[in-house]
């Protein structure tokens, strides 16, 4: 084991396999590890780029962004105002439109790592990480694969490690009954494109979230026959308040009154806006829309126009699902439906539980235990960024926070350093 203070660069030291199978080496960083090359991964990058601190970031992907870039449905844009999605020291073009597409935003991530200089390791998988109370170090490790080598085992050292994998870092696939003898096609909307291939198909669309809404649009849009589950109780709230962004008026009017004043005028415009939409088979949660969003994560649906396609028909609302069988679903209220395709909209979760080794900062479903905004700093050098549940905007102001505070530390261990390097030097020299 390597000591904090032992390397001032980083190394890489080579130890011998015992006929593994993979070859094992270690490597010290002088600086923190991050591990994520999404927009949280980046953001803290960029931070410590400008502040002179050293960095490795891991991305277990081929490319940044990768739930962006693999995992995300053509139609989609951003349901926010580019305002609130841009990272920090980095605007959007001013040419992009106030709700840029998911190929613009892709296109607005590459430009950001480019022009920080931010250089991912990609396809590392991080397999574990544990802090060594011994030594006051973080131990991760990890495999690295490529097509042109065999895979490769890694343990990195460092002070501080940046948890920023994400909220939706791994899908969620609920279990239902009967599944395995439905018989026809079933995906999850991660891997969901468009629905060209879905013309005059009749799809079951498990889920009522932003997903699960506007997949159902695009079905329509392709002349398929969608029929949605909704399972619980969701806020749908208009994208737009004459002309201004709901969630722009939201964090203006919380300025000024309290957040269940709040919730209470959206819930009012969006039934003046929107009608009721109870009456479609969309119930509404008792508690408000940003109250919801605070204490459970449940983010309210911004309907993009999938309301008008529910009033006319054309997207068919339905209950839970009891049980599939051959071809079919029953509901819970006894109908049956017969179908061609399955597209589970059920949503993402956190995969940090299955490679921290820790049990105090996150809380076993891999969220912050913390509430935001204070839910970006652990202890022994753990830092978190974009687990708050406040999406983009969220992930930024951790990212701020956390490249500063760790610049902070690095600077002054860096200065007690030279000292110390100082002080040997002169002993050495009083020798002679």
């Amino acid at each position: 084991m390597l000591h904090k203070n032992c390397l001032k660069t980083p190394l890489m030291v080579q130890t011998s396999d015992h006929g593994d199978i993979f070859s094992r080496h270690s490597v010290w960083v002088n600086g923190p590890v991050i591990v994520g090359a999404g927009p949280s991964g980046l953001a803290v990058a960029a931070g410590l780029k400008k502040q002179g601190v050293p960095f490795i970031i891991l991305e277990r992907a081929n490319c940044i962004a990768s739930l962006w870039q693999n995992r995300t449905y053509d139609r989609l844009k951003l349901h926010l105002p580019k305002q609130f999605c841009q990272l920090p020291n980095f605007p959007f073009p001013e040419d992009f439109p106030e709700y840029p597409t998911k190929y613009q935003f892709i296109s607005y991530l590459e430009s950001y790592a480019e022009n920080f200089g931010i250089n991912p390791q990609f396809n590392e998988t991080v397999q574990s990480a544990k802090y060594d109370e011994t030594f006051g170090l973080w131990r991760i490790k990890t495999i690295r694969t490529s097509s042109s080598i065999s895979p490769s085992e890694i343990e990195y050292i460092c002070r501080w490690l940046v948890v920023a994998t994400g909220e939706n870092a791994e899908k969620v696939l609920p279990e239902f009954e009967g599944l395995e003898e439905f018989g026809g096609h079933i995906m999850h909307a991660c891997d969901y494109k468009s629905g060209e291939a879905y013309q005059g198909k009749r799809v079951l669309v498990v889920g009522c979230g932003n997903s699960g809404m506007e997949v159902s649009l695009d079905l329509c849009n392709y002349k398929a026959s969608p029929s949605m589950v909704v399972r619980s109780s969701v806020h749908v709230l208009p994208r737009e308040v004459f002309g201004k962004s709901t969630f722009e008026l939201a964090v203006s009017l919380m300025k000024w009154m309290p957040l269940w004043v709040v919730d209470k005028i959206l819930v009012i415009l969006a039934r003046l806006i929107l009608g009721n939409v109870e009456k479609h088979g969309l119930k509404r949660p008792s508690t408000g829309p940003l109250e919801l969003k605070n204490t459970e994560g449940k983010t309210p649906v911004l309907d993009m126009g999938a309301l008008r396609k529910i009033r006319s028909g054309k997207i068919n609302v339905v209950p839970g699902i009891k049980r599939f069988s051959q071809g079919r679903v029953e509901l819970v209220n006894g109908k049956v439906l017969e179908v061609d395709s399955v597209i589970l909209a059920t949503g993402y979760c956190s995969n940090v539980p299955s490679w921290l080794k820790e049990n105090e900062f996150f809380s076993e479903d891999g969220i912050s235990r913390n509430p935001f905004p204070n839910g970006w700093k652990g202890k022994d050098g753990l830092y978190a960024v974009g687990f708050t549940r406040r999406g983009l905007s969220g992930a930024s102001l951790d990212a701020i926070s956390v490249s500063h505070d760790i610049a902070k530390s690095w600077k002054e261990e860096t200065k007690q350093k030279k000292k110390t390097v100082a002080a040997r030097h002169r002993r050495c020299i009083s020798h002679f």
